[in-house]
């Protein structure tokens, strides 16, 4: 699958370097060639030149005998001591989690004693994680918070989508139920944001706001947890109006590998990590829906494995010890397809089925489980086979 390799110590190149051009027989004498080149690169916040060439071809398309499509992308596999075992592409591309960062914004509020302040249930401090889709379950959970906590939905800020699950959306229409900010995916997140402000006595106006208590606190103990000083990571705006946080992705995975194995941290940050992490793992249905990549990868995981994926392609993995053998460290995965890998999120979820199986994390049976994600044929609407998707070769 695309270019792997270990990393037993220094990168093979400085990181963010592209690769040398001059061995494509000096393309940069075409002005042609330099206008694609160019608006193909940017600066990022280290001053480095980072390219699509930090990019490696990770899950392909066949139809009849050629490759049709290629998906690129890069991956850093990472233990909870920060050091990078595997690696596809440049590790350290700097680009947003989106709602992989998720179980670290609701951290600070777990850490403070918000679970047990307002006697909240795993299924709860679950959604607080999600990206869920909107089904009722969901919405009786959040609505079971928001009671608990003393806020209403007309407080988040998230904004209305229809729920992501189809079933629920179908069903609403046809009845002519109005979607609502209680059904949008980030609104277990922004409740949680709203918990946080209630439990520390901040006030819950202009909550999203980078500069609000909450948000501080909550980019501190991110800062904390992934290493990078606050001062270098990149802030957004994610699609629910919450700030959202650009590190390199080695950084990011070795957050998800601490979430796993949180051992050599401090209390009460030791606690909270594997609280998360258990609640999550508990109630795989809280965190995405019905036939979804994180909630089926979880439940195939019985406990083992973490997923949280992100918007624009990025995938979130922390496997627990003991997952892919025994006495196997906790490790920390954390992928971005380049092209944001939209209509069904094909590329990610296939290229993780298959780091996660050549570890050694997925049995046969688990396989078998998660074979809607798995390389395999590809049909028309006529069922014949036209091809495949599968690991980049």
């Amino acid at each position: 699958m695309g270019v792997s390799r270990a990393i037993p110590g220094a990168m093979q190149r400085p990181a963010g370097k592209p690769a040398d051009l001059t061995a494509f027989h000096s393309p940069l004498s075409n002005p042609g060639f330099l206008r694609w080149y160019n608006s193909r690169v940017f600066i990022s916040h280290k001053g480095l030149l980072m390219t699509t060439f930090n990019y490696v071809p990770l899950v392909e398309l066949t139809r009849g005998p050629i490759v049709e499509c290629i998906h690129y992308g890069a991956y850093a596999v990472v233990d909870a001591q920060n050091r990078v075992v595997q690696s596809a592409g440049d590790p350290e591309i700097v680009t947003f989690l989106r709602s992989s960062a998720k179980p670290f914004q609701a951290l600070a509020f777990v850490e403070a004693g918000g679970v047990d302040a307002f006697h909240l249930t795993e299924r709860e401090l679950a959604v607080m994680c999600a990206s869920h889709h909107g089904t009722d379950e969901h919405v009786r959970v959040i609505s079971g918070i928001h009671k608990k906590i003393g806020i209403a939905e007309s407080d988040l800020m998230c904004g209305i989508h229809p729920p992501t699950d189809p079933a629920t959306a179908e069903r609403m229409l046809k009845n002519g139920e109005p979607f609502t900010p209680i059904r949008h995916n980030c609104s277990g997140k922004h409740t949680g944001m709203l918990a946080l402000c209630k439990l520390m006595g901040f006030p819950k106006e202009d909550y999203l706001n980078p500069q609000h208590p909450a948000q501080k606190l909550i980019l501190d103990t991110f800062s904390q947890v992934t290493g990078v000083p606050k001062e270098q990571i990149i802030l957004g705006t994610d699609g629910c109006s919450a700030p959202v946080f650009a590190i390199p992705l080695h950084a990011a995975a070795w957050a998800f590998a601490q979430l796993a194995d949180p051992s050599a941290l401090p209390e009460p940050r030791r606690s909270a990590l594997r609280r998360i992490f258990h609640a999550m793992t508990s109630n795989p249905d809280m965190i995405a829906g019905p036939n979804a990549f994180d909630t089926d990868l979880m439940l195939a995981g019985k406990g083992m494995i973490l997923s949280k994926g992100g918007w624009e392609g990025y995938q979130a993995i922390a496997l627990l010890p003991g997952a892919y053998g025994k006495n196997s460290p906790a490790l920390g995965i954390c992928m971005k397809i380049s092209d944001g890998d939209q209509g069904g999120a094909r590329a990610r979820t296939l290229a993780c089925i298959e780091i996660l199986r050549k570890l050694g994390a997925l049995d046969a049976e688990q396989m078998k489980q998660l074979a809607p994600y798995a390389p395999r044929p590809l049909y028309n609407w006529r069922h014949i086979e036209i091809g495949e998707i599968r690991s980049a070769k």
